[in-house]
């Protein structure tokens, strides 16, 4: 419910007759309205955060902002004013922890908990085609011939996996409570109208990722997989993570509640924490994690950016399999250096990758071309020095005449 200030409604009782109709006080609202309005008025402003902030985002094409340095033209200038206008508004008019929050569920929404549910929903719905697609078959496919006790079983671990993604979202709520509100020190990401630059970007992308490709290998190995230190814990990741079969979409949030956190959220989170990523460095950083948990826990022997995903694809099927291993880290780089690898490791993918388009022989043409190329620029330079020559020896007999 809009307020604003009307100086009608100070005015006594006695002289609200002598006030015009268009100026009067109007009268309170009733206690069903107060009640509904303070029920939907979460919801609305939820409602108008987010498409604020698609609007922002649509209106921006994609990578132009980061070839901006490099391309500038007018259509490219326009719609980066168009978004920091847009951008600006969405973060003056609404308190920050609210945009942090609508825009980290919106990812995780529209990146994760969809495209999995969709992925499940195709498994579910038309077996006979997903299991062509399963890099592990019918074994993948968990509603296939499943009986009521597995069926309930599976939506068991369906709705723990969206409950954690939901979890991770309320801690990191809390996080920003306690630093702005208790600890009363700055948040935890910027939530700022100034935008980032493309080279901080990428920079604080590469960081991000080098931090949680390490941090979720030490918390993988060393907790969630240490007996000797943490049974606890080591023994609730088994019974819930290692009980299931075969990777499936939603997987990749599915675990005890406090191995999901040490698993997926605080790998994650942490290096946004510690290099307090700009908000919208850290939606595309999130965007990018929710997309490869996505596509790796998918099953699918087929994904897109197949030389990275499906290397990382492999890889989480190789530690469900093998009953946890190796290949502790997401991308499987941390796991090469320490030998943990289970089955192909990073190495194996890059090689795998160049036979599959042939680099070897394709350098070896580049090198050809290139050899063709300077021997002809020598025989050309060969032949201009004989053919000038003789006219340079006719001058000098000319000159001595």
């Amino acid at each position: 419910m809009s307020s604003y200030y009307n100086p009608a409604c100070y005015l006594p009782q006695s002289w609200s007759s002598y006030v015009p109709n268009a100026l009067s006080c109007p009268p309170p609202p009733s206690l069903a309205s107060t009640i509904y309005n303070y029920a939907t008025s979460p919801f609305t402003s939820t409602y108008t955060t987010l498409r604020t902030m698609a609007d922002a985002l649509v209106g921006l094409p994609a990578l132009s902002f980061l070839l901006i340095p490099t391309m500038t033209s007018y259509s490219t200038s326009l719609n980066l004013l168009f978004f920091y206008l847009t951008w600006s508004t969405l973060v003056l008019s609404h308190p920050p922890l609210r945009v942090e929050l609508v825009a980290t569920l919106a990812v995780r929404t529209l990146f994760y908990i969809l495209p999995s549910t969709f992925f499940l929903l195709f498994d579910a719905l038309l077996p006979s085609a997903a299991e062509n697609l399963k890099a592990l078959g019918d074994s993948a496919l968990l509603f296939k011939n499943a009986s009521r006790a597995q069926t309930f079983r599976t939506l068991r671990v369906v709705g723990w996996s969206i409950f954690n993604v939901l979890m991770g979202v309320a801690i990191q709520a809390a996080v920003e409570v306690l630093f702005t509100r208790v600890l009363l020190i700055r948040s935890a990401l910027r939530v700022t109208t100034t935008l980032p630059l493309p080279f901080g970007i990428l920079k604080d992308l590469a960081r991000g990722y080098l931090v949680r490709e390490v941090v979720a290998y030490i918390l993988h190995r060393y907790v969630l997989h240490g007996w000797s230190k943490t049974p606890t814990l080591a023994r609730a990741h088994q019974q819930w993570y290692h009980s299931l079969p075969a990777p499936f979409p939603l997987a990749a949030s599915y675990d005890h509640p406090v191995a999901y956190l040490v698993r997926g959220f605080i790998p994650t989170y942490l290096p946004a924490l510690l290099f307090r990523f700009h908000l919208l460095t850290y939606v595309l950083y999130l965007t990018l994690v929710s997309v490869e948990e996505t596509f790796a826990y998918s099953g699918y022997s087929t994904v897109p950016t197949n030389f990275i995903l499906g290397g990382v694809a492999r890889r989480t099927d190789t530690h469900l399999l093998s009953d946890g291993e190796g290949n502790y880290g997401p991308w499987g780089l941390v796991d090469w250096v320490m030998g943990t690898t289970v089955g192909t490791d990073i190495i194996d993918d890059v090689v795998l990758e160049a036979d599959k388009h042939d680099v070897p022989a394709r350098v070896e043409g580049v090198k050809d071309k290139a050899k063709r190329k300077v021997n002809g620029r020598i025989a050309d330079a060969k032949h201009n020095t004989d053919a000038s020559g003789p006219r340079r020896r006719t001058t000098r007999n000319q000159s001595s005449s």
